[in-house]
């Protein structure tokens, strides 16, 4: 078997179930005059104006599919989407904006979104699409808040070690448009939100902190994070509540997950076996340090070709989710290069193992690969380079360690985002 040539195939077949726009379109279609989400019916000619508005990495296919399906029924719009994200539209209006660090065209952005969610009227249907990067390309502080100010206090609590749950608890009651308070704002209209997951769960509170979800954090969440850490605001923030789950205002809300890193996974397993492997899925919701996780696989990878558990050669174990990346040196990479460089130096005494992880995403840390993969040669094709693999993890320069070894991964921006997918190919030793 070509465990190169079969990984990249799964990799592919994983990035092809993630498209937003395919993807949109399997779970969204117009029939006979009628809007189909999921379960749900829309009749078209019972609304006045249908709305489109969003944020996110993937959200300007998304756009393209919707077009598609309703194009001149389609009336006022503003979807924000990363700079370099967009694509050639007719009818729905895109906005790029900064992201990972949100600026000012994303806030004059957002301020369109609640403009056109405030026009909405019972008879109306506000289609929202939100995918990964929606919280960042879509900030609007609460009023007298400035984007510095809320930039200010997201740094604040970056380096007291807040984790992404504090985080968010926070940026929804410094917003007027997270934490379900878009929907708040659209009512009484009709609310379809369309989104592509990239949260471990599919938490429909944390993607893109949730504007048409409700939110069960608190201002009293937000008091006691801050007695917590020791943070303080640069002056009086005002004490606006977010919509909670019960709010009667959702029962006009449909929140619809059309894509996610278990999609990816699925789709990953069904062309495994089309190749002759037998697909083991892990979870869909690994976490932790990147390099051990790694090692993890790796251990597994090996009790399947030494003990034929859990599963015999020739194997494909598949595993989902977004690790983290501690970082102790000035190096270049991401995680899943990181995750590639730690499985190439336990690969280095096997034979028939093949270990590839990639960001759906297309971007890996801030570098223009995607991921890497590793076998056993790897390590000795990077040393013939003049590379220490042990040297090269402990800085985290995993891009150039990959770089040199010729196992970098690149696809280019995919205008998608479900979190990382790891291959493993294992076959008798």
């Amino acid at each position: 078997m070509n465990l190169r040539r079969d990984a990249n195939r799964i990799a592919k077949a994983a990035l092809r179930a993630a498209d937003p726009e395919e993807a949109l379109l399997r779970h969204v279609r117009v029939a006979d005059g009628v809007l189909f989400a999921g379960k749900t019916r829309y009749r078209l000619d019972a609304l006045r104006k249908i709305y489109v508005v969003g944020a996110g990495k993937a959200c300007a296919p998304m756009a393209r599919a919707i077009e598609k399906l309703l194009g001149k029924r389609i009336g006022e719009s503003c979807v924000i989407v990363k700079d370099g994200h967009t694509l050639p539209l007719k009818r729905i209006k895109l906005r790029e904006a900064s992201h990972p660090v949100p600026d000012q065209r994303g806030v004059d952005a957002a301020a369109r979104i609640a403009e056109i969610a405030a026009k909405a009227g019972a008879s109306d249907l506000v289609i929202c699409l939100m995918s990964g990067g929606g919280s960042a390309l879509m900030p609007l502080p609460v009023e007298g808040f400035t984007l510095a100010e809320k930039q200010s206090i997201t740094q604040q609590m970056l380096k007291a070690g807040a984790n992404i749950h504090e985080m968010n608890a926070v940026r929804k009651h410094l917003s007027q448009i997270k934490g379900g308070q878009l929907a708040r704002l659209a009512a009484p209209a009709r609310i379809l939100s369309l989104i592509l997951s990239d949260v471990i769960g599919d938490d429909l509170s944390t993607i893109g902190s949730g504007p048409t979800a409700p939110d069960p954090t608190t201002l009293a969440t937000v008091d006691e994070i801050f007695d917590r850490f020791g943070l303080t605001l640069p002056r009086a923030m005002p004490r606006v509540e977010t919509p909670k789950p019960g709010d009667p205002l959702f029962k006009r809300v449909q929140n619809l997950i059309v894509g996610s890193n278990a999609l990816s996974i699925d789709a990953a397993a069904a062309k495994a076996r089309e190749l002759g492997y037998k697909p083991l899925v892990l979870s869909t919701t690994i976490e932790g340090e990147t390099r051990d996780v790694a090692r993890m696989h790796i251990a597994i990878a090996r009790e399947v070709q030494r003990a034929r558990r859990p599963a015999a050669p020739p194997a494909c174990l598949l595993s989902g989710g977004e690790t983290t990346v501690a970082l102790k040196g000035d190096g270049l990479g991401g995680r899943n290069q990181e995750f590639a460089l730690a499985a190439a130096i336990d690969l280095r005494e096997t034979h028939g193992i093949f270990a590839l992880s990639i960001g759906t995403d297309g971007t890996d840390g801030p570098t223009d690969a995607a991921g890497g993969c590793a076998d056993e040669t790897t390590v000795a094709r990077a040393a013939a380079k003049g590379h220490n693999a042990r040297m090269d993890l402990a800085s985290n320069d995993s891009y150039r360690f990959l770089e040199a070894a010729g196992d970098l991964l690149k696809t280019g921006p995919t205008r998608t985002n479900v979190m990382d997918v790891r291959i493993v190919l294992v076959t008798a030793s």
